[in-house]
């Protein structure tokens, strides 16, 4: 055998070495290009989504009505933190579809974020689109629906993310946890009612129920079949999931004569904090303890859970009804000769209990879960948030059924009422050709400042346009929402796709810049994805733009997104390859 010198043997080494750092860089940059691959011991869940029409009785009414796989509510997606997720859309219907994952950060695959002419461009008829993400830092409680038009009316279903395999809740395990998930039920087409309001430029028709789990319950006409039951044992912790999936409504939740513990908000972990009554708007999710009764307390009473809206707009513009499910601990059959309790519920328009519960959220903020809250602020905005008119189209005696029978109801944040463009933002974003789709001249600040929440302007008129924020990758963000009294204050769930914020402020009145800052809460404020406007107040928020790709910020009452309170935040490449924006997939539905 021939003798291999030191120099050989150490050229031979370093080429190992070489060759071993290459392959390993290929390895990291192959990871660094493909986000959406699990993480080691993570796992891809797949799930097909067939877009049908079912028909489905409420209230005696028989409706076809958009399901997914036949199902209202929709299935539900079960994965955990750091999962892949690929959910293959089919469209059978005739209407439009797209599917957004609400609250999934989507990190650098806003592809799969799902707002139509947003992100992409919708499903349309007989086509199909496979929707690929990763969840990321996220554990808890989100959900699933329709982003087109009024279609989430019907289009809805919970994802349950579980913490990584090993890793334990910080909260007390449950012996069993469920959806609860709130809608609204419409006897008629909500594509008709909301067709209907456009062309009348007045407010749409309200539902006729809500819903638990997509049954209006005992309180309504020809629905006590219609009613969802849970069935607990005796002294055992349940884990109550919360959704709200209602196309306009907040609601008030409570059990009778149960204390919920509230520890999770929007998939993210929060200091527990014990309440009779939750208060959850559109758009946002809520996990709650519930510790049943004892054997000998349980068996004397069945206990009504019930939800009514949390209402502070105009009467006439929002359901004032209220759902009712039954926790049971008796066997069926013997419901009837229990007595019934039923909880106590705030008033329509209780501000103050809305203001406190919001200020009750707090995140965990330790070593674990840390609140990496932005404590300098590179980009400050300010966004006037609420409604306004615009003139009956037509000639000059035009009438329609808005505020005055000369003009109709509009909505803007800053003056301006989101036009929707014909094609997906996103794509003319990372095709550098966004002439003509968009423009990047979204003010930072109303224009013309007024008293927001005292004597409105003469003038109540917005402008439209389809404009954006630009901002420069891993930028700090701040956003002070503020409610403006036009046409009268009222609260508004603004909904932020592609980032989780912190809520670092909240108040009454107008806010103040010279004194609300030196009160933020930078140690431990809530981290949300969709966060209450208090009617007559302003919330402060507060983000990193570390997402690459275009972001929908819009109100979660559906009709207020309809008239255009809406924008969108453009967030450029940074210099890495990990922050960059993935390119499209190849089924990419075009326009």
């Amino acid at each position: 055998m021939k003798q291999v010198d030191q120099a050989q043997m150490n050229g031979i080494k370093m080429g190992a070495r070489c060759l071993a750092l290459l392959l390993l860089h290929g390895t990291l940059l192959l990871l660094l290009l493909l986000p959406q691959l699990p993480l080691a011991g993570a796992a891809t869940r797949y799930y097909t989504f067939n877009v049908k029409l079912q028909n489905v009785t409420r209230l005696c009414n028989t409706r076809a009505i958009p399901t997914v796989n036949g199902k209202f509510p929709g299935p539900k997606i079960v994965t955990r933190e750091g999962d892949r997720v690929v959910v293959k859309v089919v469209n059978n219907i005739k209407d439009n579809i797209t599917i957004h994952w609400h609250g999934v950060r989507q990190m650098r695959t806003g592809w799969s974020d799902g707002p139509a002419y947003v992100t992409q461009c919708p499903i349309q008829t007989g086509q199909s689109y496979v929707y690929n993400f990763t969840i990321n830092g996220q554990r808890g409680t989100l959900f699933w629906h329709a982003h087109v038009s009024w279609l989430r009316s019907t289009l809805y279903g919970p994802i349950i993310i579980l913490p990584k395999a090993g890793l334990p809740l910080p909260f007390t395990e449950p012996y069993k946890d469920v959806p609860i998930v709130f809608g609204e039920w419409f006897n008629a087409d909500p594509e008709a009612i909301v067709a209907q309001a456009l062309q009348t430029g007045g407010g749409p028709n309200v539902s006729d129920a809500y819903t638990i789990n997509g049954l209006p319950g005992p309180l309504y006409n020809c629905s006590s079949k219609d009613t969802f039951r849970l069935k607990v044992q005796p002294g055992k912790m349940y884990l109550l999931r919360l959704i709200n999936a209602a196309l306009n409504d907040e609601l008030f939740f409570s059990v009778a004569n149960h204390t919920l513990t509230v520890v999770d908000v929007d998939a993210s972990y929060v200091k527990p904090f014990d309440t009779d009554v939750v208060l959850i708007t559109p758009g946002q999710t809520t996990n709650v303890l519930l510790r049943a009764k004892p054997t000998a307390e349980a068996a004397g009473a069945t206990h009504l859970m019930m939800a009514r809206p949390y209402a502070t707009g105009r009467p006439g513009t929002y359901d004032n009804t209220t759902v009712a499910a039954v926790l049971e601990y008796a066997p069926p059959g013997h419901i009837k000769s229990l007595p019934l309790l039923r909880p106590s519920l705030p008033a329509l328009n209780d501000t103050a209990f809305a203001a406190g519960f919001a200020a009750k959220l707090r995140s965990l903020a330790c070593p674990d879960y840390p609140s990496n809250v932005p404590r300098r602020v590179d980009k400050p905005f300010f966004f006037a948030v609420g409604l306004g008119t615009t003139p009956c189209p037509g000639s000059n005696n035009q009438t329609c059924q808005g505020p005055t029978n000369t003009t109709k109801f509009t909505a803007s944040i800053n003056n301006v009422s989101f036009d929707m463009p014909t094609t997906a933002l996103l794509q003319a974003h990372y095709t550098g050709q966004s002439a003509g789709v968009y423009t990047a001249d979204f003010p930072a600040s109303p224009l013309e400042p007024f008293n927001y929440t005292g004597t409105p302007p003469n003038n109540t008129n917005v402008s439209n346009g389809t404009r954006v924020v630009v901002l420069p990758y891993n930028a700090s963000v701040e956003v002070v929402l503020q409610d403006t009294s036009i046409l009268g204050a009222e609260s508004h769930p603004l909904h932020l796709h592609g980032f989780d914020f912190f809520v670092v402020g909240q108040g009454t009145g107008n806010y103040d810049p010279s004194k609300h800052p030196a009160e933020f809460n930078l140690v431990d404020p809530v981290q949300r994805n969709t966060v209450g406007v208090p009617a007559g107040g302003w919330v402060a928020i507060r983000f990193f733009a570390d997402n690459p790709g275009v972001w929908f910020m819009h109100c979660h009452l559906e009709v207020h997104t309809t008239w255009g309170l809406k924008m969108a935040w453009v967030v450029n490449d940074g210099p890495l390859p990990e922050q960059k924006l993935m390119p499209p997939p190849s089924d990419l539905p075009m326009c």
